[in-house]
């Protein structure tokens, strides 16, 4: 919602400081509909050819998700570590063998079962149990498992940065963009030069709103939607490095509730519990019927 309201400021201060100033916007409605077609037609077209058709879908998905904002909550997180501990838990007391069962099958799991929006995340639920598969096949080095896990990362972070480096390179061509659809209206301008001059000045008026319009979307709108979607993307990134170091932390040697308290620290300040919640939260647990 906040993002709603940015934009709603942008348009009033615009737009309202032009119509103080003794602007009109006749010219600037009449102008608009096929400055913006030849405009973001020309941005589209070149997104085309710059990536895919998976780039225009990335973008048009992040449009929801910047006003969505961050997937994952403060109840995500809390759910998170109380997940990891129950794994890191059963290794440290039953071994390897019991964890199997639940990693082999994840949706018969009574652990996982306990927290669906996690089991339907299809990276995290992978990123989990192929870690504890490694490890159960004998990848006990926390090093090797740590670059192997580092690695999964980074290719899912430039995949799920797409929709936010596409945009930026739109919000880049914007202006420029702008300037064709001007430099056409003053063609078309110059092929009327023996109109009156208040036509010409209108048509001139008409032309330079393609500038406008280039800069404006640029600066105002597409430039802050990549920065705030990769925000977005780079605070998501975080749930994934709390599974990695809390694992990480298992192999060290650790007990599980101090692994789940090296995780904690990864989890971003707005959505971290205290140390207190956490104790709770794990003491709040019921026993593994399984």
């Amino acid at each position: 919602m906040l993002q709603i309201g940015g934009i709603v400021v942008l348009f009033a201060c615009v737009f309202g400081g032009f119509l103080v100033s003794g602007g009109s916007l006749g010219v600037v409605l009449d102008a608009m509909p096929h400055e913006i077609l030849i405009i973001f037609g020309a941005a589209i077209a070149a997104t085309l050819i710059a990536g895919s058709m998976s780039s225009l879908k990335k973008i048009a998905g992040s449009i929801g998700q910047v006003i969505a904002g961050p997937k994952w909550k403060p109840g995500d997180y809390r759910d998170l570590l109380c997940l990891l501990f129950l794994l890191v838990k059963t290794m440290k007391t039953k071994g390897m063998i019991a964890l199997e069962a639940h990693i082999e099958k994840p949706a018969e799991s009574s652990i996982f079962r306990r927290y669906p929006k996690i089991m339907k995340d299809g990276f995290a639920m992978a990123f989990i149990c192929d870690t504890l598969r490694m490890m159960t096949m004998s990848l006990e080095d926390p090093h090797q498992v740590e670059a192997a896990m580092e690695k999964q990362l980074e290719k899912l972070h430039q995949e799920t940065l797409a929709g936010a480096n596409a945009l930026a390179t739109m919000a880049d061509g914007l202006p420029a963009l702008g300037i064709v659809a001007a430099v056409l209206g003053v063609i078309k301008t110059m092929g009327a030069i023996s109109e009156p001059p208040e036509v010409l000045g209108r048509m001139i008026g008409s032309a330079l709103v393609g500038t406008f319009m280039g800069v404006f979307l640029a600066y105002g709108i597409v430039g802050p939607m990549s920065v705030r979607l990769k925000a977005i993307v780079d605070e998501d990134a975080l749930f994934y490095h709390v599974i990695r170091d809390i694992l990480v932390a298992h192999l060290h040697g650790n007990a599980a509730q101090v692994s789940v308290e090296i995780g904690r620290g990864s989890v971003p300040t707005p959505c971290q519990p205290s140390f207190q919640e956490l104790e709770a939260a794990l003491g709040s647990i019921p026993p593994d019927p399984g």
